[in-house]
């Protein structure tokens, strides 16, 4: 068992039935589409599943770009398209390139023009800067979810969706604020972490929130997921989620807490919700659900 059993009840306090109506507007996530943003591993199937039904069904175009891995070369015979193919997904185009002349082509970017759904995959994320930030190829992402589509990824495809990159250095992935600072920006102000207690990174956040006490961050371990539509997520998968928020923080007794599958959060806010179920005795249900006066 992961070692957060002392987290995991900190939500105890905010056990509230979520509601989908945003508070004020969106102001943080995209005001169209969807994110699914992974903490890595991609070994739980549900998650797949859930970017795909937001793309539309397996027959969705899925745009899959593995630039943030780093190899020398990619094509249609690459393995990471194999999760696709084997969920059912039959429109999947890969694309890629480190040339940034060819990243601002409109031929380049075509695929993106129709597609549904784009894919990041894992590796380090300012291969994706470099690569793809303030081309053609990053304008069309951000249409797919001005069309109402879904940008997703895992990992390092992960942590670009934030406006803020954390482990953006170029020489290590240890380093949490370095020469890369700029992500995407599909959570704006947030700075997202990933394969956290995987790995051991549940306390690497601190020093980007402290240094930067406006963002709010995010930390996913292996197999957890994130799905936002506006300005509030649903956490899924089979781990867990963390908060670092220096605005705002509920009684845990540490500097983040930890939200589980089902959970639900509120980006504007930044209010954490755990669905209520209550039980409730049987004998009532049935005496409620009688006609009036025929109760017996």
């Amino acid at each position: 068992m992961k070692p957060v059993c002392r987290h995991i009840a900190v939500l105890a306090t905010a056990a509230l039935l979520f509601s989908s109506t945003p508070a004020h507007g969106q102001s943080v996530g995209p005001s169209n589409g969807w994110l699914v943003i992974v903490g890595g591993a991609m070994r739980d199937p549900a998650i797949l599943d859930r970017f795909l039904t937001l793309a539309g069904g397996v027959e969705g175009p899925v745009v899959v770009i593995p630039t943030a891995g780093g190899a020398e070369t990619y094509d249609e015979s690459w393995p990471g398209l194999n999760m696709f193919r084997d969920a059912g997904a039959t429109d999947v185009t890969l694309l890629h390139t480190y040339d940034r002349a060819v990243a601002n082509t409109k031929e380049f970017a075509e695929p993106l023009t129709r597609a549904r759904a784009v894919w990041f995959g894992g590796g380090r994320q300012w291969r994706l800067v470099d690569s793809y930030a303030g081309t053609e190829v990053e304008k069309e992402v951000s249409n797919v979810l001005r069309r109402g589509g879904v940008v997703g990824g895992s990992s390092a495809g992960a942590t670009i969706q934030g406006s803020y990159l954390a482990r953006g250095d170029t020489a290590t992935n240890t380093v949490m604020m370095e020469d890369h600072e700029e992500g995407f920006g599909y959570l704006r102000n947030v700075a997202i972490d990933q394969h956290l207690l995987a790995r051991n990174r549940h306390f690497d956040m601190l020093e980007i929130i402290q240094a930067r006490p406006d963002l709010l961050g995010i930390g996913l371990d292996e197999n957890a997921a994130i799905v936002v539509r506006g300005d509030e997520f649903e956490v899924i998968g089979q781990s867990y989620v963390a908060i670092f928020d220096r605005k705002r923080q509920i009684d845990t007794g540490g500097l983040f807490y930890f939200l589980s599958p089902g959970d639900r959060y509120n980006l504007q806010t930044r209010e954490p919700f755990r669905p209520r179920m209550a039980l409730e005795p049987l004998e009532r249900v049935v005496r409620r659900d009688w006609p009036e006066g025929e109760q017996p």
